[in-house]
């Protein structure tokens, strides 16, 4: 069983990639439960939101056209104990090319690194180049409290001027 379902539709215009649900996402059913996360400040923040959302309010941004998924279903924590649960990246691929979103952001180095199959070192923040027929992709800094040290907002910036931009 997902220990965080998927928010997914046909036409969204970001979908939020992340590794794994948290422990606190997981037990709660919420994506960026944790209070030290700052994801829904930061959505806000960069104005992805009209206001600042709550992570139990989450399946209202498929309002705003915004949908989550992460890449490990099925294991929860921190990324050293949730993935050895398994990576499912022809999964995530298939709901990507079924639901066609405009953009996806993967919202860490990690989560990237499992898609593009290259180490964290190796990925930049910000816009990806294209590949193949696959939506827009950004890479953002983590919201993570446990990534504190690497937090920036300039990609989450970039992120929302683009999404602005396609709307």
């Amino acid at each position: 069983m997902d220990r965080l379902p998927d928010q997914l539709q046909p036409g969204l215009r970001l979908v939020f990639v992340g590794t794994a649900a948290s422990e606190r996402s997981a037990a709660t059913g919420h994506y960026y439960a944790h209070p030290g996360n700052r994801f829904w400040r930061t959505l806000h923040e960069v104005g992805l939101t009209p206001r600042l959302y709550l992570p139990e309010q989450f399946p209202a941004l498929l309002s705003l056209g915004i949908g989550f998924t992460d890449l490990c279903k099925l294991g929860a924590g921190m990324d050293h104990v949730a993935l050895k649960a398994g990576v499912d990246v022809a999964g995530f691929v298939a709901k990507i090319r079924q639901h066609r979103p405009a953009t996806i952001a993967f919202t860490s180095k990690k989560a990237a690194s499992l898609f593009y199959g290259r180490p964290t070192s190796a990925i930049a923040l910000g816009r990806q180049p294209q590949k193949d027929d696959f939506p827009i992709a950004f890479v953002l800094a983590s919201p993570s409290g446990a990534a504190s040290g690497a937090w920036t907002v300039q990609p989450w910036r970039e992120l929302a001027e683009h999404v602005a931009g396609t709307v």
